[in-house]
């Protein structure tokens, strides 16, 4: 299945073992790689204005779990890193987090919208 959104086509698929083809990420998988390039376009974008290198600069993402109630898992803590060469000025790093922060994804999550989830007839001849 693929989204269309804003002229691109977003390759989506379930891994074999939901049912899918694994083909392509899945939704969620989607939705959790958004989160790691957001911060990145933001660290990208610092780094250039300042005319930082950033060939040598990578994000890193760790996803953390938790058992809930009848021993369903749920995801507890998403926690990201910018790993910087030992060249990078220290001065910045503290900025490098904030800049992060920024990302439109997180802030999203954090304050999350309400869904509305309704079914709307085709009319007929569109």
């Amino acid at each position: 299945m693929n989204a269309e959104f804003n002229g691109f086509a977003i390759e989506t698929d379930q891994p074999v073992k939901y049912g899918g083809e694994g083909s392509a990420p899945s939704p969620y998988e989607h939705f959790l790689a958004s989160i790691g390039t957001c911060a990145g376009i933001y660290v990208l974008s610092f780094c250039e204005k300042r005319n930082i290198p950033t060939e040598n600069i990578a994000l890193s993402q760790r996803l953390e779990y938790r058992k809930i109630a009848e021993g369903k898992i749920t995801l507890e803590k998403i926690i990201v890193e910018i790993i910087v060469p030992p060249s990078f000025p220290e001065k910045y790093h503290q900025a490098l987090i904030k800049v992060a922060d920024q990302c439109a994804v997180k802030k999203t999550i954090m304050n999350p919208p309400q869904f509305e989830i309704k079914t709307v007839v085709q009319q007929a001849g569109a």
